[in-house]
């Protein structure tokens, strides 16, 4: 089976290489550990006779901070040292500013699944165990576990809808990688049930809850702090009053055009709010840039300086890794990556943490339990159009009473929701 792959990939891999190369040209980034791509991983120490070596594999931004507080703890740990690959250029860039200092930590970034790319990098790497996040099953990187004999473990396991419909067509290949799981530790008890269902192992697989609600949460800001960062971001009331402020968080294309729409509308209705958005790619600044021109609001470009000297009505957060500190500056959030065609959805945990009301679109898919939870708790709604968003920013807004009772409800269910690094860690030690 792992020849038929090798020899499918690197033709797939020449035929979207156009694409590809469109794609890193369009949103830059991608120069930053290209030849990691390529498995020269070189950045890497030799690994030391007495030094147990975990390699973590982490997409992208949203599992670099769910990892956060599980490498703390065995950073903490003698004898332990951690290579953490991401595969985007966002996630690289932002694990290598938490990581800076820490001389057990090294960041690389993800080579590409072809056997040769793989065989240089393990080679390099030589790690004890390998520990892979969410749906990542990367067959050629399985395959090099197996044949050394390293433990590989799947951690906050999870399975999309779609992702779970595309591995039921090729359930016989999922079987294969997920029997060849040392250890299956799920988000929650639906992604378990899937991944069962896929062929995981029942005895390997565990139900241990979500990395993500364990994620390192900024000090909270107390009141004037709060007021501070708004005038920081330029955002001063009418007659001296506090204005109300829409998070537009983690948006993909389309969703900052809705969002200027909703807001104007918001606007009309004689509320006095302003918009912060804080895209999911930085490196979209420019085209979003391109929609801030031609509406006449005033506005402000954070990558420019993170101190507006004079009012404004829109502030664009074209930086990465600041949108948990910008989201106390929020009275209301919308969780982006969750319009049509747009499907999957962004973290809602990091908003509800803080006590943010939240919105979001149909296509949350990766977090179908949590938005059932957050229903369920009146700390969220779902939106389908403009219209309705609008409506629900307009209700919201007027009634500040309901947003303080959601914002204690929205605390309460994410300190309720915590523990899963505790549990994870005590599996990762069994195998250490």
């Amino acid at each position: 089976m792992i020849w038929i792959y090798r020899i499918v990939f690197f033709p797939l891999l020449l035929s979207l290489l156009p694409y590809y190369l469109w794609r890193m040209w369009r949103r830059g980034g991608y120069r930053k550990g290209l030849l990691h791509r390529f498995g020269w991983i070189q950045d890497v120490p030799l690994k030391q006779e007495a030094c147990r070596r975990i390699w973590f594999q982490a997409v992208s931004v949203g599992e670099v901070l769910a990892l956060g507080p599980l490498m703390k703890r065995l950073t903490e740990c003698a004898g332990i040292d951690i290579l953490l690959t991401t595969t985007t250029s966002t996630g690289y860039t932002l694990a290598r500013k938490l990581y800076a200092s820490d001389r057990k930590v090294t960041i690389a970034v993800f080579p590409l699944d072809f056997w040769l790319f793989r065989w240089w990098a393990w080679n390099r790497v030589q790690p004890d165990l390998t520990v892979l996040m969410e749906g990542e099953l990367w067959p050629e990187h399985i395959h090099q576990a197996r044949q050394r004999r390293v433990p590989l473990i799947l951690i906050n396991g999870r399975i999309s809808d779609r992702s779970f419909e595309r591995f039921l067509r090729f359930k016989s290949l999922s079987r294969r990688l997920l029997k060849r799981m040392t250890l299956v530790l799920t988000a929650s008890e639906q992604d378990q049930e899937r991944l069962l269902a896929l062929g995981a192992a029942p005895e390997k697989t565990h139900c241990v809850g979500n990395l993500k609600f364990d994620v390192s949460i900024d000090t909270a800001l107390d009141e004037q702090a709060v007021k501070a960062l708004r005038q920081q971001l330029g955002f001063y009331g009418m007659e001296g009053k506090e204005p109300l402020v829409i998070l537009a968080a983690s948006t993909w294309p389309g969703e900052e055009a809705m969002m200027l729409n909703a807001f104007e509308c918001t606007l009309a209705s004689g509320i006095d709010c302003r918009l912060l958005i804080v895209p999911r790619h930085a490196e979209r600044s420019k085209e979003i840039q391109s929609l801030l021109r031609a509406q006449s609001r005033p506005w402000h470009l954070r990558s420019r300086s993170k101190v507006v000297s004079s009012p404004v009505m829109i502030h664009l957060a074209d930086t990465t890794g600041e949108l948990k500190r910008l989201t106390q500056a929020a009275h209301v959030a919308f969780i982006g990556k969750s319009m049509p065609p747009h499907e999957g959805g962004q973290t809602p945990i990091e908003a509800a943490a803080r006590g943010v009301p939240l919105f979001y679109g149909p296509s949350m898919g990766n977090f179908r339990r949590i938005c059932k939870s957050l229903e369920k708790a009146k700390i969220a709604e779902e939106v389908t159009t403009t219209e309705a968003l609008t409506a629900k920013l307009i209700e919201y807004l007027k009634n500040p009473k309901r947003c303080h009772t959601i914002s204690i409800a929205a605390r309460q269910w994410f300190r309720y929701n915590q523990g899963a690094t505790e549990r994870t860690l005590t599996f990762l030690k069994k195998w250490l």
